[in-house]
């Protein structure tokens, strides 16, 4: 199986925490290294995970991302865009795409869940993502 990671890349550094977990899960796994593909942030998210899933090359997408709460409402609408939109995505294709996008108040926050360890949201992505395309492949056959 392959597999693909969307990363929104606001928040760089945090992007690149994201995906070293990710990447990390998946050759834990045994299955190699994802594909990284880079959009500008999280609401950039559901239709790059679209394009991925419909190009029926990969297995499951991890969507990853970080929206930090400000002083205005954009946060809220961002948020539920993104995690609507990447739902929305899996349950029209069938390829699991799973929602590693931290929704934080704060970088200290937002730190704590990309460190490694068990608060570390890229690799949940990434083994949210194999979980159901093992369950889809042994169901589909």
């Amino acid at each position: 199986m392959t597999f693909a990671i969307v990363v929104g890349k606001f928040y760089e550094d945090l992007a690149a925490r994201l995906v070293a977990g990710a990447q990390g899960a998946f050759a834990e796994a045994g299955v190699g290294s994802a594909e990284v593909f880079e959009v500008p942030g999280a609401y950039e998210l559901p239709p790059a995970a679209s394009y991925l899933a419909d190009s029926g090359r990969y297995a499951g997408v991890a969507c990853l991302g970080a929206v930090i709460r400000g002083e205005t409402s954009h946060y809220d609408y961002v948020c539920n865009e993104a995690a609507r939109g990447i739902m929305d995505v899996q349950l029209r294709t069938g390829v699991p795409c799973a929602f590693g996008v931290l929704t934080v108040e704060n970088m200290d926050q937002a730190l704590a869940r990309t460190g490694g360890g068990k608060r570390d949201q890229g690799a949940h992505a990434a083994e949210a993502v194999l979980s159901l395309a093992r369950l889809r492949a042994a169901l589909v056959g």
